[in-house]
């Protein structure tokens, strides 16, 4: 699986090269991981819904064709694409998203930080707050978008929403958790390869 770092970039900019990777690639098309930081976004899920916007700022608010409810994007954030092919791999979606999630568990634990999952919420939670969403889009068997996980970054603009669709949800980020001065690349890298990992075993 080939990992991309495509440094920090505008949101819609990437989502269309996702697409236009999806649609162009052949069942010999090698999977990829795209590891971005994107500048200030809200993004809306198909799930999402017009009240889970709470308060209007300069920051866009873009709608996508990922799963999930609305969410935030910005500077000190590692987000993580998935642009992988499920039927070659011989998994479902469910099984990718517990892949996911599985693999930022593991990183989190890395620092010591105890993650847990919410019945019914995808994502990673600490002590009920959470820090990492998950949405993935599946056309042909074949997945885009992915996670992001927050690091280092201005929390303020989740007050603006419901996080992922949840009233009042706490959200959390690596920081505030322990001491560890790992850049945002070197955390994505480390992610990465904990995801390749997981995918590798979990092939079929």
């Amino acid at each position: 699986m080939r990992v991309i770092n495509l440094g920090r970039k505008d949101y819609l900019n990437i989502w269309e090269q996702m697409q236009m990777f999806t649609n162009a690639r052949d069942k010999n098309t090698q999977d990829e991981l795209w590891i971005v930081e994107h500048n200030p976004v809200f993004t809306k899920g198909i799930s999402s819904k017009p009240e889970h916007v709470l308060l209007r700022s300069d920051i866009p608010i873009i709608q996508t064709d990922r799963g999930g409810q609305i969410t935030y994007h910005g500077h000190g954030q590692v987000v993580i694409y998935c642009l992988i092919d499920l039927k070659r791999l011989g998994i479902g979606v469910k099984k990718m998203v517990e892949i996911i999630e599985n693999s930022i568990i593991d990183l989190l634990t890395t620092h010591a930080i105890k993650a847990h999952l919410k019945l019914g919420a995808p994502g990673v939670y600490v002590d009920n707050a959470k820090i990492a969403a998950i949405g993935l889009k599946i056309k042909q068997s074949r997945t885009y978008h992915g996670l992001s996980l927050n690091v280092d970054m201005d929390l303020s603009p989740f007050m603006q929403i419901n996080p992922c669709g949840y009233q009042g949800l706490k959200v959390t980020q690596l920081c505030d958790l322990t001491d560890n001065s790992d850049t945002l690349n070197t955390i994505a890298e480390k992610l990465s390869q904990i995801l390749i990992n997981h995918v590798t075993r979990n092939r079929h």
